[in-house]
């Protein structure tokens, strides 16, 4: 066992018994590094990435490989989940000197953390015009002995280069019409019209455009805006990206239509995609979305769920294929001849239902489940007894393995989508999965100081802090959930965490953000990033944030943070749409207000009451908040001096400091949220 056996990230567990002398990132490694005067070697990668896993059989448990690094270098490994600002600073440095970027991340170190030489997965032997990891390792070693002042010059001027690199200079205000409606001409230019998504493969799932143009269908009308979503969102449900048998979706598809899919299933695609099909269903009305966000959160539930009420980071790509192989995609792929083991008789319907055929989608035969049948009438119960009997035999597959730390701003939007997806369908059952959530990230992650941890593993907090991005989305899920409960205290709560943005992320003088606390560790530079990627930036997602939580106080300071904040989508919004969808759905809430629903009653199981409150939840007004309680309650804001009309529960709707008459009736509100 290397120094990683006592730390709580599952992939620094996975390399626990690797004969490298791995060490976790702290000062200690690097100290250890001027002790010894030897370079550092920063292995940076994850629990459910693919490559990680082959390099690490590969490289980090071959003994000769590894006596060769313990001799000459310092090796730190590092989960990028749990440090996503170490990854973001040396991922720039790597994307900046080769142009692209990716995991496993390998890069060279001097002992001051000043990085040299990079790269991303080297194999055992050269291959395909790359060189092997063990010539890249005597190159290294070579370097640092013979040519220590060339190598102590490409470190600095790498750093200064970094250092002086600006984020793209903000506007002094917030995005107006003009930018929005340049946003979405440029994403119409991107967009794949044949598939749905947008660009060539690899394609991922683009959640936060979506809510981006779902918002601006229901603040505009314009219907364009609104078939892109749709679209796109049937293409990826029929395809082999979603499971179409538990439900959830891979991490992306390798090819333009959706067919194959890279197999790993993270907790932040889940989550916001479970949020989008049921916004896609609000729009709409469409059974196949009701059916995905369900499906959906009936996998985030099942699947994900930590015992202490969390939401696991990931589900691995590679699972043992029967054979003791581990190989990618092996728990969900099906040949001809497996379906007639598990189906008899119905073998043949289930593969033209799911597309399976002879050849197979994917590789040796197999096939991806998918809905490709777009015409043509199939037996429902027959399909649902296929389904059922499907994954039953799938269930007992050598399962793939789990990434069970609980990171606190993918859990954050968790929280949101359990919480709204449980409220649109009646399942109370997801809104008490959000609350246990919601309850485990104030328990275990946040302090008496409402200071975020990062991570947690079995109830135990991580020794990370929280970066920008937890603070944004865990305020989101807590704002969700106030809206859905009408318990205020989750109000209280986003409140606490939008402080600490205030205080401790904001630049006081242009109001843009830092991804790290000013009172962080330390790096070669302090991470800024405001592009959306996997997740909404900790930028885009602090100022929705901010934003709801102003509507909810008439706070100014949130406001203002918040419109500060969105000069940043103002300048790259018309630019690159693509990569700021959270920020540009943002601004469509901006635009409209955002509105303020204060539903009052004599009481949470007052009928009445419950329907303008449901009738609230599923209004399409970008943005909305919504607070619900009694007449004398004081669990928010909005609902101080509000009164019961003529003894019957009402609704009150305001926007832009201007409040409209309040209304007794559904109908009558479900007018007033469009």
């Amino acid at each position: 066992m290397n120094r990683l056996a006592h730390e709580t990230s599952p992939y620094l567990l996975q390399h626990a018994d690797n004969p490298v002398d791995w060490w976790p990132w702290s000062a200690e490694a690097f100290a250890e590094a001027r002790r010894t005067n030897r370079p550092v070697l920063l292995s940076v990668g994850y629990s459910s990435c693919h490559w990680c896993h082959v390099m690490a059989h590969e490289s980090f448990e071959d003994e000769v490989t590894a006596g060769y690094l313990n001799e000459h270098f310092v090796s730190v490994k590092v989960d990028r989940e749990e440090r996503p600002d170490v990854d973001a600073v040396y991922m720039e440095a790597v994307q900046a000197a080769t142009g692209h970027g990716g995991w496993p991340m390998t890069v060279f170190l001097t002992p001051d953390a000043e990085p040299f030489y990079f790269g991303t997965y080297y194999p055992p032997a050269p291959r395909h015009g790359m060189p092997s990891f063990r010539q890249v390792l005597e190159g290294v070693q070579q370097a640092w002995t013979t040519r220590r002042d060339e190598v102590g010059e490409v470190a600095g001027k790498i750093v200064r280069d970094l250092a002086q690199r600006e984020i793209v200079r903000q506007a002094a205000e917030a995005p107006g019409e003009q930018e929005l409606a340049q946003a979405l001409l440029g994403l119409t230019r991107e967009y794949d019209p044949q598939r749905g998504g947008f660009g060539g493969a690899p394609k991922f799932p683009p959640s936060m455009v979506q809510e981006f143009l779902l918002r601006h269908h229901a603040r505009t009308g314009a219907e364009g805006a609104l078939q892109m979503a749709v679209d796109t969102g049937e293409r990826m449900a029929r395809g082999g990206i979603y499971d179409q048998l538990g439900g959830g979706f891979a991490r992306y598809s390798v090819d333009r239509d959706w067919v194959v899919p890279h197999f790993e299933k993270m907790l932040y695609d889940n989550a916001l995609l479970c949020r989008v099909y049921a916004h896609l269903w609000r729009a709409t009305g469409s059974d196949l979305a009701r059916r995905v966000a369900l499906e959906t959160a009936d996998f985030l539930v099942r699947e994900l769920r930590t015992p202490e009420g969390g939401f696991a980071s990931a589900l691995d790509a590679d699972s043992d294929d029967g054979t003791g192989r581990h190989v990618e995609g092996a728990y969900y792929v099906w040949t001809p001849a497996q379906l007639r083991d598990v189906l008899g008789d119905d073998a043949e319907l289930a593969a033209q239902y799911f597309g399976v055929t002879e050849e197979g989608t994917f590789e040796h035969g197999q096939s991806v489940l998918r809905l490709p049948q777009t015409e043509g009438v199939f037996d429902a119960e027959k399909i649902a007894s296929v389904r059922r009997r499907l994954f039953d035999a799938r269930a007992r597959r050598p399962a793939p393995g789990r990434d069970d730390k609980v990171v606190a701003a993918w859990n954050g939007l968790a929280v949101a989508a359990l919480a709204e997806t449980g409220a649109y369908f009646g399942r109370p059952d997801l809104v008490e999965a959000a609350l246990g959530a919601a309850d485990l990230l104030v328990r275990v992650h946040l302090d008496e100081h409402a200071r975020l941890a990062r991570t947690s593993k079995d109830g135990r907090v991580g020794p990370n802090a929280g970066v920008l991005e937890d603070y944004g989305d865990v305020a989101e899920g807590f704002l969700a959930l106030a809206s859905v409960t009408g318990e205020g205290v989750w109000l209280d709560f986003a409140g606490l965490l939008l402080d600490q943005v205030l205080a401790r992320f904001t630049d006081p003088e242009t109001g843009a953000l830092f991804d790290t606390a000013s009172d962080a560790e330390r790096l070669i530079r302090r991470p800024q990033d405001p592009t959306d990627n996997a997740a909404p930036s900790g930028w885009t997602a602090a100022a929705g944030a901010l934003l709801g939580y102003a509507a909810h106080t008439g706070s100014e300071a949130h406001r203002v943070a918040a419109e500060r904040a969105l000069g940043v989508v103002k300048t790259l919004g018309p630019r690159v749409p693509r990569f700021i969808g959270w920020g540009l759905a943002v601004a469509e809430a901006l635009l409209d207000g955002p509105r303020e629903v204060a539903v009052v009653g004599p009481g949470p199981d007052d009928e009445r009451t419950a329907a303008l409150h449901r009738t609230a939840l599923l209004g399409a007004a970008p943005g909305a908040v919504v607070a619900c309680g009694t007449p004398d309650g004081d669990e928010f804001p909005l609902l101080a001096g509000r009164t019961l009309i003529d003894g019957a529960p009402a609704a009150y709707v305001c926007r832009g400091f201007v409040c409209d008459l309040p209304v007794t009736g559904p109908e009558a509100l479900r007018a007033k949220l469009v």
